[in-house]
């Protein structure tokens, strides 16, 4: 036999040798790649299993949120609704309020009622637009004061009680309002 052959021969057993042992090393290693398998198959249905559950969860959350959301926007419809109402009435009873001025003290320029109902205006303006909590409620205060003010002058000169003809209480509440502005 020649060299070439013998050396061939010996590197086809070799590698007939490196095969077998891969065969040997693949059949031995055959029940853990199939529970490996089994394992990475379990594992992704389980985790196809918990995402399935997850996305129900979200969905059922994201309908509690939408229809929580819903009834939120139809409630803050509402109050909108009245607080727009309420604003309506206000402005009805400050028009009234200017008419009972001009009715009481008929001898006055109509300039001064406007001014008075302009002031009341005012006063419900900041009350409108102010946030809810003290500064709020130092604004109603101050219109509720005001509102009883011109009522008691509108009294008073019905009644004939009135000082030299004018809305005193009113002109005084105005008055004492623009000095409280001039210092803030």
């Amino acid at each position: 036999m020649s060299l070439i052959s013998r050396w061939l021969d010996e590197t086809v057993e070799f590698w007939h040798r490196r095969r077998d042992r891969n065969l040997r090393w693949e059949l031995n290693r055959q029940n853990d790649v199939r529970e490996l398998r089994y394992a990475k198959a379990m594992a992704e249905q389980a985790l196809v299993s918990q995402l399935k559950k997850q996305a129900q969860q979200l969905a059922h959350e994201l309908a509690v949120s939408k229809t929580k959301n819903v009834n939120e926007l139809a409630m803050v419809k509402v109050q909108c609704r009245q607080e727009l109402k309420d604003y309506q009435q206000y402005l009805q009873s400050l028009d009234r309020l200017k008419d009972s001025l001009r009715d009481s003290y008929a001898h006055l320029p109509e300039a001064v009622a406007f001014t008075i109902h302009h002031h009341a205006k005012q006063l419900l303006n900041r009350m409108w637009e102010a946030e809810e909590g003290p500064e709020k409620m130092k604004v109603e205060m101050q219109l509720l004061q005001f509102m009883a003010a011109v009522h008691e002058d509108s009294r008073a000169a019905l009644q004939d009680e009135s000082k030299d003809g004018l809305p005193q209480n009113a002109l005084a509440f105005i008055d004492a309002d623009a000095e409280l502005k001039v210092i803030r």
